[in-house]
């Protein structure tokens, strides 16, 4: 299992990222490069809110989103002093500047350059249309599907889910009708997940909806 939260230390890129209007890919960019950092080094050695601005600024060169260092910083600034006033242009801003500039030297390094992700986005994208193709239109209406399957989705970028994307995909998409309580018509002796994705395995499922389950968990203890 490979599920690592850093919630004890400060929130993922996620809350600052949504807070400057980062798209779902650069978001899920920016959570993954975090999290990857810290499978290899300790948050007590690096300062999570420093690799976490370096993290958006550097997810926002790889998916053409670019942001300002300047945005950034007064972002996540206000986000840790609320009520606070943007930092004046002195030497205190620039140097925090240069202090991301030089820790998106070091997430690089320490990743091996390897910063272009594959995310369950599209996949799940496709499995929603295929599965509403499969359902009777007015369960689907009724049904808060998409919205859970994607509301998930974002949720499992505060961990690291260790899996390929579309087995992820798959597994979002299996606990958001289990939670709903929503049976999918089988047609043959394929179960509808098995359709979807065929190298996929009930056990990975239930290994990545435990997976999930643990972030959740570990989000609530540090409420």
């Amino acid at each position: 299992m490979c599920v690592f939260s850093l919630s004890l230390f400060s929130p993922p890129p996620h809350i600052s990222g949504v807070k400057l209007g980062m798209s779902s890919e650069p978001l899920a960019t920016a959570c993954t490069v975090y999290h990857r950092f810290f499978q290899s080094c300790s948050p007590h050695v690096f300062e999570p809110y420093l690799v976490a601005m370096a993290a958006i600024y550097l997810a926002g060169k790889v998916e053409e989103q670019h942001l300002r260092t300047r945005d950034i910083i007064n972002v996540c600034h206000r986000y840790l002093n609320p009520g606070s006033d943007p930092l004046e242009l002195d030497s205190r801003f620039w140097d925090l500047r240069d202090s991301i500039v030089q820790c998106e030297l070091l997430v690089l390094r320490v990743l091996n350059f390897q910063v272009s992700f594959q995310h369950p986005h599209k996949y799940l994208l496709h499995y929603l249309l295929s599965l509403k193709a499969l359902m009777n239109r007015h369960a689907w209406d009724r049904t808060p599907i998409a919205v859970t399957t994607w509301a998930l989705l974002r949720d499992s970028y505060h961990g690291s889910l260790c899996h390929p994307p579309q087995h992820v995909a798959v597994a979002i998409l299996y606990l958001a009708l289990e939670a709903l309580g929503v049976e999918v018509p089988v047609e043959g002796e394929k179960e509808w997940w098995q359709v979807l994705s065929d190298d996929i395995t009930k056990p990975a499922i239930d290994d990545i909806i435990f997976e999930l389950i643990q972030i959740y968990n570990m989000d609530a203890k540090c409420t």
